[in-house]
């Protein structure tokens, strides 16, 4: 069911063009009584993007601005006021014996793990044939 203001604007929606036309002979005549010059009118980039994107959405804008408040809070809050530790300077010596444990950790790790000659290896067990049939004899 159409409420009573859309049926009144579909009713004089083909009025607009007119009115318009009129609004716009009211404007020459006023400007040219005045004794200037009739132009459209121009809105900068700025004004009309601040019309068309955040005007009309201005909750929308204004939850995303308190979003990101809030994550801007919560993010200085969790910072450690203390400065970070300098970690201290090793000599080439040092860092070469400290890369030689590491090789050699690695080497470990990644050493063949074959199972050694003595131990068992697994038997295959091998399924023997079983009889089903069962001979009843009847007296």
């Amino acid at each position: 069911m159409k409420t009573p203001r859309e049926i009144l604007f579909t009713r004089n929606q083909s009025a607009a063009p007119q009115l318009d036309a009129i609004r716009q002979q009211v404007i020459e005549q006023q400007c040219r009584a005045a004794g200037r010059e009739v132009s459209e009118p121009s809105i900068g980039l700025l004004a009309k993007a601040w019309l068309e994107l955040i005007r009309p959405c201005r909750k929308i804008w204004a939850g995303l601005a308190v979003v990101w408040v809030l994550l801007a809070i919560i993010n200085l809050s969790q910072r450690d006021p203390s400065p970070p530790v300098m970690a201290k300077t090793t000599s080439p010596r040092e860092m070469a014996a400290m890369f030689q444990d590491q090789q050699e950790l690695l080497n470990d790790l990644l050493a063949d793990r074959a199972t050694p000659p003595d131990a068992e290896r697994p038997r295959t067990f091998a399924p023997k044939p079983r009889t089903e049939s069962i001979n009843i004899t009847i007296v």
